[in-house]
């Protein structure tokens, strides 16, 4: 795995960090390669329970497509210029939202275009309250990709969503914090210790009653509300049968903290 991602797996938490602050975190090919592999290992893990993505630096978290490669790419006429959309953003936002796991962004800086799908496609958003979002497509003449055309209305409704990608500009952390993007707001200097707070709370957690949780919501979304009530029914059947759910009411029965095993 290329050092522009980095990642770690301790105590059920596996760790992934975007690390080209010097780049403002741009994905590059390299990047959106081993960031790929990363949230495919986690999502492949048993051992991994909840999952921290977040990235080094303090001004971004990250600003989508690096333009840079990718102009030098368009001059070259290559045929890979708009294949990055299959071949690494699709299959890394589908990781991260269909894994059966929660998963945490710590948005410490800037997120934009593709950065700031990345920050929707995880199930909760830490954010610096100097940090911002724009979803930049139209500005450099494209459509939304990174799953954001899904992401975005289903987080701030589709006629704020339709605003936000048709005349781009920065939303402010409060702001975010305001529509909903920003699930906690926090001082920037304290960024990185609360989401691995909360990443670390999630991986203690009752994983399996986690995932169907993640899984009922995202049904829920395109289903009636007959089909939805059936999913909740056998979602919950399963998580009843989980040695967690037992543990959950032992411990709640004797007053006593529940230490779940994640089964």
């Amino acid at each position: 795995m290329a050092d522009t991602v980095l990642y770690e797996v301790g105590d059920g938490l596996a760790t992934i960090t975007i690390n080209r602050p010097e780049a403002m975190n741009a994905l590059n090919i390299a990047t959106k390669v081993a960031l790929r592999d990363a949230v495919r290992a986690a999502a492949g893990d048993d051992a991994v329970r909840a999952v921290l993505l977040t990235s080094a630096g303090e001004r971004a978290f990250c600003v989508g497509q690096d333009l840079k490669e990718h102009i030098g790419l368009l001059a070259e006429g290559s045929t890979s210029v708009m294949s990055t959309v299959t071949e690494h953003y699709n299959p890394v936002v589908r990781a991260l939202t269909e894994m059966p796991k929660p998963v945490v962004a710590g948005v410490n800086g800037v997120a934009a275009g593709a950065g700031f799908g990345l920050a929707l496609a995880a199930d909760y958003r830490v954010v610096a309250d100097t940090a911002g979002f724009n979803t930049s497509f139209a500005g450099v003449a494209l459509t939304a990709d990174s799953g954001i055309s899904w992401t975005l209305p289903r987080v701030v409704g589709p006629g704020r969503a339709a605003d936000l990608l048709l005349f781009p500009r920065t939303i402010k952390a409060q702001e975010a914090y305001e529509l909903g993007i920003a699930n906690r707001l926090v001082p920037a200097a304290e960024l990185h210790a609360e989401a691995e707070k909360v990443a670390r709370a999630l991986a203690e957690g009752p994983t399996v009653a986690y995932a169907a949780i993640k899984e009922s919501v995202a049904y829920g979304f395109s289903h009636s509300l007959a089909e939805t009530l059936e999913k909740e029914d056998e979602l919950q059947t399963r998580a009843g049968a989980s040695e967690d759910h037992a543990i959950a009411v032992r411990a709640f029965v004797n007053k006593e903290t529940p230490k779940y095993l994640g089964r």
